[in-house]
């Protein structure tokens, strides 16, 4: 069980939550949550017992050797950071881990009882999965809300998925049935794009997660990433005639949808980014 030396006060905490494993393709998803780690420059709040939850031969602890050569051994486990910046509207509890092998339930309620004593009410789950998607387009994003209407509200596509879920859709579950404001960004990963990361997808769930908290988040190098990925999976399939075709075709599919990128929506929330980001608003 979790507990906390000290429940520090925070300014209308929102948690953001990401996971490794099944809900995390292309590592979009946690790559969100560590850039907002960094520059937000968050501090350890917590973390949770890995034995009631993982099995070490599926995630095993890994050792790494410091500057002075000696050996650290660091278990796999979901950890907690606080950013408390002055520069930020509220505070933000950060959760980052990876996906449990056992108790599930337990598992969240563990985490939401954190949530309770910190005063959060509200809960962003970020996630990735791959899809039918081509890398030529915007990545697609869709959204559950636990709040009717909520997913329309943000100018985003209510998700339609039916079937197994995984950690990120259990915990959105617990977190709306704790009669939290629970929201989950999903970003789209093209499944024929083998490596990772895929900086493109962070950088999509990090401008919706903006719009979202009405708050600016610099990007520092991440858009230079999703440049460098976006060439190098072009180059991939120049290369590969089946490849190129299978793309074209998805193009096709894509185009005949009617995408939000060129909604008015889109182009207003586009506007209120960019008051933001010049302080114009916040005064």
């Amino acid at each position: 069980m979790i507990e906390l030396d000290s429940v520090p006060q925070l300014r209308q905490p929102v948690l953001v939550a990401a996971f490794e494993g099944w809900n995390d393709a292309g590592e979009a998803a946690t790559a969100a949550v560590e850039h907002l780690e960094q520059i937000w420059q968050a501090e350890p709040l917590a973390s949770l017992d890995p034995d009631d939850y993982y099995d070490f031969q599926v995630n095993r602890p890994v050792i790494s050797l410091d500057n002075d050569g000696a050996r650290n051994l660091r278990w796999p486990t979901t950890r907690l950071t606080v950013a408390t910046s002055a520069d930020l509207p509220r505070d933000f509890v950060l959760l980052r881990g990876i996906e449990p092998n056992m108790r599930w339930r337990g598992f969240c309620a563990e985490l939401l009882g954190v949530a309770a004593e910190l005063g959060i009410e509200r809960v962003v789950t970020l996630g990735a999965l791959l899809a039918d998607v081509p890398h030529t387009r915007p990545v697609p994003v869709t959204a559950a809300s636990s709040e009717p209407g909520g997913v329309e509200a943000m100018g985003l596509e209510p998700s339609r998925y039916e079937g197994p879920t995984g950690i990120v859709g259990v915990f959105q579950d617990a977190a709306t049935r704790a009669g939290l404001d629970a929201v989950s960004l999903w970003a789209a990963v093209p499944h024929y794009v083998g490596q990772s990361p895929c900086p493109k997808a962070t950088v999509v769930l990090m401008r919706r997660l903006e719009d979202l908290l009405e708050v600016s988040v610099p990007l520092g190098d991440l858009p230079d990433q999703a440049e460098a990925w976006q060439h190098g999976v072009e180059e991939l399939a120049q290369e590969d005639a089946d490849v190129a075709e299978y793309v074209h075709r998805l193009e096709e599919a894509s185009d005949a949808i009617d995408l939000p990128e060129a909604s008015g929506e889109h182009i207003a929330r586009e506007f209120e980014r960019y008051l933001r980001q010049r302080g114009i608003g916040d005064q």
